[in-house]
C-alpha cells in the first residue's frame, strides 16, 4: 500500500468517525426533506463587474442574469485570495490561505528561483504548499460520505499526479489536472489529458457543460454534487469570429475611449470594458452555463438543486492578457485592493421564497463549505472549515455578527501586486506591505474604492489592526518573504522605464487592432471555424 493509499484510508476512517450515521436533509423542511442536489459553478479570473447583473454594459450574460433574478446576490462577496490556486483551496477546505499553506498559484517561483525570471526585487517570495494536503477533508469528501455522487469538470490547479480531483473525493474528473490555463486553447484540439478531443473546433466551456449535464442525467435519482470549474475566462483569450464581430460592432457603437490603459505603480491597467474577444469568451461561458441550467429544468431537478456561482479572484486588469476593467474598484487580479478580491457571489436555493434579494453582509468563499453542509442537513465540521460560517440564517432574513477576514500573499504577482497581508474587520481594511512594513488603512463604508489612505489620520486603529493581523499570521504558522541581498534598484528602474516606453504603447496599439474589420488572429480563429465552414 503506497503513501497516498494510506492517507486515503486514514482519511476515510476519520470521516466515518465524524459522520457516524447517514443524516438526511433535516435543514430543508421547506424542501420536503429531500436531500438537495448541489451545482457549484466557478469561473476563472472573472471580475466583479463582468456580468450583466453586476453592472456591465458591454458583456452579455443572459443565463446568469436570469439565475440572479431568482437567487441571493451578495454585494460584498470576496475570494480568499487575489490569485487562483489559494482561492480554490480555500473553497474546498473552508480555510484561509495562510492556514492551508497554498498562498500562491501552484507553479509560481519562490525563494531564489524568483531571480530566474530576471526579477531582482526587494524580497524573495515565500515558499508555499504545492498541493492540497491529504489530511484535508474537502467538500466532496464530506458530501460523498453522506450519500452524494460527486463530479468535477474543468480547472483544478490544486496539485499534480496523486493530488487530482479523483484523489480528493470526486467520483469523476473531466479536465482537472495541474495546469491552471487551457493548454492548447479554448477550441479542440486542446492539450488536456483529462478531456478527450472528439470534435475538431469544439468549444471547451461548452464541452465541460455537456459533460456536467451528462453526469446530472446519469445521476438524477441520487443526490449529487457537480463542480463545474471553467477555465474561462483565463488567458489566453479566444473566441469565435462571429462573437468577435458582434462585440466589435457593439464597442464601436458605444464609442471607443481614446485610451484604453493607464499606468499603475508597476504595470499598465485596462480602464475600459471593450475587449471584443474577452466579451465573446464570457458569452461562451454563459451559454455553457445555460445548457446545464436547462438540463436541470428538463430533468425536473431545478426545484431540488442549490446553485452557487462565483469567481476565484478579481478580473484581470494588468498582466496576463489585460482582459477587463474593474473600475471603480481599485486594482484587479494579483492586487491587494478590492478589485483583486471582490467577486460575483450568487446562491440560488429554489425552495426559499422571496428571492431576488441583494445582501450586503460581507461573505467570503470559505463560507461555501459550511453553508453547503448546513443546507444539505449534514453536521458541520468546525475543525475543518475553520474560517467559514454557514449563511443559512441570512437566507431567512436573520443577522450574523461580522468577523475579521484575513488575506496573506507573501509573493509578487504577475499582475503587479506586491507582497502584502490584509485584515478586514467591520468597516475597516488594513493592508500591510512586506517590502517596507508600511500600512494602508481604508474605511470601506464610506470609501469602497480605496481612494483615501487613513493610516496617518487613525494611527491607533491602524496599529490595533496590524497587531491583530500579525498575531493571527503567527498563530496559523504563516510563511513570510525575506529580503533579497541581490536587490538591484537600477535594474528595477530600467524595467519600469521599459514598461512605460514599450509595453504601454504596444497595448494601446494592439487594442486598436481588435476593432479593425480586417482583424484575424489566425486562419481559422483558433480552430473555432473548423466546425463552422
Amino acid at each position: 500500500m503506497d503513501r497516498n493509499e494510506i492517507y486515503n484510508l486514514v482519511k476515510i476512517t476519520l470521516v466515518y468517525v465524524i459522520f457516524t450515521t447517514f443524516i438526511s436533509c433535516k435543514s430543508s423542511v421547506e424542501n420536503d426533506n429531500k436531500q438537495p442536489n448541489i451545482l457549484f459553478i466557478l469561473a476563472d479570473d472573472l471580475g466583479a463587474f463582468d456580468l450583466g447583473y453586476t453592472g456591465s454594459k458591454f458583456y452579455e450574460t443572459p443565463n446568469l442574469d436570469r439565475l440572479a433574478k431568482k437567487g441571493f446576490i451578495f454585494t460584498n462577496g470576496y475570494s480568499a485570495s487575489r490569485v487562483c490556486s489559494p482561492s480554490r483551496a480555500s473553497i474546498m477546505t473552508g480555510k484561509f490561505t495562510a492556514r492551508h499553506g497554498i498562498t500562491d498559484w501552484i507553479g509560481a517561483a519562490s525563494g531564489k528561483a524568483w531571480r530566474k525570471l530576471k526579477r531582482f526585487d526587494k524580497l524573495l517570495p515565500a515558499n508555499y504548499n504545492h498541493q492540497l494536503l491529504q489530511d484535508e477533508i474537502i467538500i466532496p469528501e464530506a458530501l460523498k460520505i453522506n450519500g452524494y455522487k460527486t463530479f468535477f469538470a474543468g480547472k483544478w490547479h490544486l496539485g499534480g499526479v496523486g493530488s487530482y480531483p479523483e484523489n480528493h473525493g470526486f467520483d469523476i474528473n473531466v479536465g482537472g489536472w495541474e495546469k491552471g490555463s487551457p493548454i492548447g486553447g479554448y477550441y479542440s484540439p486542446w492539450n488536456n489529458p483529462k478531456v478527450e478531443n472528439k470534435i475538431p473546433g469544439e468549444n471547451l466551456p461548452m464541452r465541460l457543460a455537456i459533460e456536467t449535464a451528462n453526469f446530472i442525467k446519469n445521476n438524477k435519482n441520487s443526490p449529487f454534487f457537480a463542480f463545474l470549474s471553467f477555465y474561462a475566462v483565463h488567458a489566453p483569450l479566444q473566441t469565435s469570429n462571429e462573437k468577435w464581430e458582434k462585440y466589435r460592432k457593439k464597442a464601436l457603437e458605444n464609442g471607443l475611449e481614446a485610451n484604453g490603459f493607464s499606468m499603475d505603480a508597476i504595470l499598465p491597467i485596462r480602464k475600459v470594458q471593450d475587449n471584443p474577444i474577452y466579451a465573446g469568451l464570457i458569452e461562451s461561458m454563459d451559454e455553457a452555463i445555460g445548457l446545464v441550467l436547462k438540463s436541470l429544468e428538463n430533468l425536473d431537478l431545478e426545484q431540488n438543486t442549490i446553485i452557487i456561482f462565483t469567481s476565484d479572484n478579481g478580473g484581470v486588469v494588468s498582466g496576463d492578457d489585460f482582459s477587463t476593467s474593474n473600475l471603480p474598484l481599485k486594482g484587479g487580479k494579483g492586487h491587494q485592493w478590492e478589485g483583486g478580491i471582490k467577486c460575483p457571489f450568487l446562491i440560488y436555493i429554489p425552495w426559499l421564497k422571496g428571492n431576488n434579494r441583494k445582501i450586503s453582509y460581507p461573505v467570503i468563499n470559505t463560507d461555501f463549505y459550511p453553508t453547503i453542509l448546513d443546507m444539505a442537513g449534514i453536521d458541520l465540521i468546525p475543525d475543518q472549515h475553520l474560517d467559514g460560517i454557514s449563511l443559512k440564517k441570512v437566507f431567512s432574513g436573520g443577522h450574523l455578527t461580522t468577523r475579521p477576514f484575513f488575506w496573506h500573499y507573501p509573493h509578487y504577482g504577475n499582475q503587479g501586486g506586491q507582497p502584502s497581508s490584509i485584515i478586514q474587520k467591520d468597516k475597516w481594511k488594513m493592508i500591510h506591505y512586506w517590502e517596507d512594513d508600511h500600512n494602508e488603512l481604508y474605511n470601506l463604508k464610506i470609501d469602497s474604492y480605496e481612494q483615501f489612505d487613513l493610516s496617518s489620520k487613525h494611527p491607533e486603529k491602524t496599529l490595533a489592526l496590524y497587531n491583530e493581523l500579525s498575531n493571527w499570521l503567527i498563530k496559523v504558522g504563516s510563511k513570510f518573504p525575506i529580503k533579497d541581498p541581490d536587490y538591484d534598484p537600477d535594474y528595477n528602474y530600467a524595467r519600469k522605464k521599459k514598461i512605460v516606453d514599450n509595453l504601454l504603447p504596444k497595448l494601446e496599439n494592439d487594442r486598436k487592432k481588435l476593432f479593425s474589420k480586417h482583424f484575424m488572429p489566425n486562419s481559422d480563429w483558433w480552430g473555432s471555424k473548423v466546425t463552422i465552414d
